[in-house]
C-alpha cells in the first residue's frame, strides 16, 4: 500500500512539473513585440546589455536582454547573455544548493542559445560566451569544456566586423580563453594574450589583454624563487581581493604572528597578546585565525570598523580592499619588520603630494608614500595612486613577496 502511494505521489509530482513548465513556456512564448524606433532592435539591446554587464550593471543588462528577446523570440545572443548573468550569479552563491540551481538555469539558457543560433555570428557569439559562462561558474571539467568552445569559435568563418556589435573581432575568443586559463593555470595565459596583442592595431580586446598580461607577469615576478602556496595562488588571480584574503596572505606567507612577536621589545609580555574580541561576522569564516592575528597586532587598514546598522564592530571579511587601506597595512608590517618607527612619520608635513589624487593632509598619505617609495605598490601611467581602487590579487601577492625580501634583509 505504501509503495503504491509513493508511486502515485511521484506520478502526480511529474504531471505537476510538466504542467508548470508548460505554463512557463506559454508565458515566455508571447508574440514578438513591435519595435518603437530603428534603435529598438534585438542587436542594439544585446550589445547594450553586454556593455552594461561589463560595467557591473546586472539589472540593466538583464532588462536589455529581455527586451531583445521580446522583439525577437529565440534571439540566440541575448539568451547567451542571460546565461552569463546566471553563471555570474551562481559564482556569487555561498550556498551549494542555490549555486547548483543557478548553474542549471545558466546551462538551460546556454543550450537554448545554441539551439537558436542560425547564423555564423550567432554561433561565434554562443561559443565565445560559453567560455565566459564556464569561467564564471567553474563547474566540473570546466576548463576542458572551455577549450572545446574556444576551438569551435575559431572555426567560424566569414565573419565581418559588423556581424559582431559587441565582440567585434574573433580575437575576443582568444582573449576570453586567456581569461579562462588565467583562472585555471595562469602560466598558460600569456601565449593567447600575446596573440591578442599582436592582432589588428585597434582591436577592442588589446587593452584588456595588456592589463591581464601585466597581472600575469606580476604573479610570475612575485613567485620567482619563492614557494607559493595553493591558497596564495587562488588569491593572486582574483580581480579584487577581500579583507579576509588580505589577512590570510599577509599572515600565512609572512608568518606574521611569529615575525612580529620576535621583533618587539617586551617579547615575554607581548608574545602572548591576543585579539580583544572576535567580530561576529568572522566567527565562522575560514580565515578566522588569520583575521584574529591581524587584530592582535592592530594592523591599520585591516582593523574592524563600527557598523551603524548592526551597532557592532565588524571586520567585513568579504569587502574588497581599497589601495589606501593596503598601504596602511603594508606600512605597519614594514615598521614591524624593520623596527623603524620613523617610517610612520617620514612624509608627514610635506607641502605637496606627488600624487594628483592624494592630498598630503590625508591620514593615509604617509602610508601611500611609504608603499610606493619602498616598491611595495605601483602607480599607473597617469601617476595617480588611485586610493579607492580595489587591490588585485596580483598586486597583493607582489607586495607580500617584496616584504619577504625585506624580511630576509632584516
Amino acid at each position: 500500500m505504501d509503495r503504491r502511494f509513493k508511486s502515485a505521489k511521484t506520478w502526480l509530482s511529474s504531471i505537476t512539473a510538466v504542467l508548470v513548465m508548460g505554463l512557463f513556456l506559454s508565458g515566455c512564448q508571447e508574440k514578438p513585440k513591435a519595435a518603437v524606433s530603428e534603435m529598438d532592435n534585438p542587436w542594439h539591446h544585446y550589445a547594450q546589455g553586454m556593455e552594461a554587464l561589463d560595467e557591473g550593471r546586472v539589472d540593466r543588462a538583464s532588462a536589455k536582454f529581455s527586451r531583445a528577446i521580446a522583439l525577437s523570440e529565440d534571439f540566440s545572443p541575448a539568451l547567451a547573455g542571460q546565461s552569463l548573468i546566471m553563471a555570474l550569479k551562481a559564482a556569487d552563491q555561498e550556498d551549494a544548493g542555490h549555486r547548483r540551481v543557478d548553474w542549471e538555469k545558466a546551462e538551460d539558457l546556454l543550450d537554448a542559445a545554441r539551439s537558436a543560433a542560425d547564423t555564423d555570428a550567432d554561433t561565434f557569439i554562443y561559443q565565445t560566451t560559453a567560455i565566459r559562462v564556464l569561467t564564471a561558474a567553474q563547474p566540473d571539467r570546466w576548463i576542458d569544456k572551455a577549450r572545446i568552445h574556444h576551438v569551435s569559435a575559431l572555426e567560424v568563418d566569414d565573419l565581418k566586423d559588423t556581424d559582431l556589435p559587441y565582440y567585434q573581432y574573433k580575437a575576443a575568443a582568444d582573449y576570453f580563453m586567456a581569461e579562462a586559463w588565467f583562472k585555471a593555470d595562469f602560466r598558460k595565459a600569456p601565449q593567447l594574450l600575446t596573440k591578442v596583442l599582436g592582432a589588428r592595431g585597434d582591436g577592442k580586446w588589446q587593452g584588456p589583454a595588456d592589463k591581464l598580461y601585466q597581472r600575469v607577469q606580476k604573479i610570475i615576478r612575485a613567485s620567482a624563487g619563492h614557494m607559493v602556496s595553493g591558497k596564495a595562488l587562488q588569491i593572486a588571480i582574483k580581480d579584487s581581493v577581500t579583507r579576509g584574503d588580505a589577512a590570510a596572505l599577509l599572515v600565512d606567507e609572512l608568518k606574521l604572528d611569529k615575525l612580529l612577536a620576535g621583533r618587539i621589545r617586551v617579547a615575554s609580555v607581548e608574545a602572548n597578546r591576543k585579539a580583544e574580541y572576535t567580530p561576529a561576522d568572522v566567527l565562522n569564516h575560514p580565515f578566522r585565525d588569520e583575521i584574529s592575528t591581524m587584530m592582535k597586532w592592530r594592523v591599520r587598514g585591516l582593523e574592524p570598523n563600527y557598523d551603524e546598522s548592526t551597532r557592532a564592530w565588524l571586520f567585513k571579511p568579504q569587502d574588497s580592499v581599497p589601495r589606501k587601506d593596503l598601504a596602511l597595512a603594508l606600512e605597519d608590517v614594514l615598521i614591524g619588520l624593520t623596527k623603524d618607527q620613523g617610517i610612520a612619520t617620514a612624509h608627514i608635513g610635506a607641502e605637496r603630494s606627488p600624487y594628483p589624487d592624494v592630498s598630503p593632509n590625508l591620514p593615509w598619505f604617509n602610508a601611500c608614500m611609504t608603499s610606493v617609495t619602498r616598491g611595495l605598490m605601483q602607480l599607473g601611467l597617469s601617476g595617480e595612486f588611485r586610493p579607492d581602487e580595489p587591490v588585485s590579487g596580483a598586486d597583493l601577492l607582489l607586495a607580500v613577496f617584496k616584504l619577504r625580501s625585506v624580511m630576509n634583509i632584516h
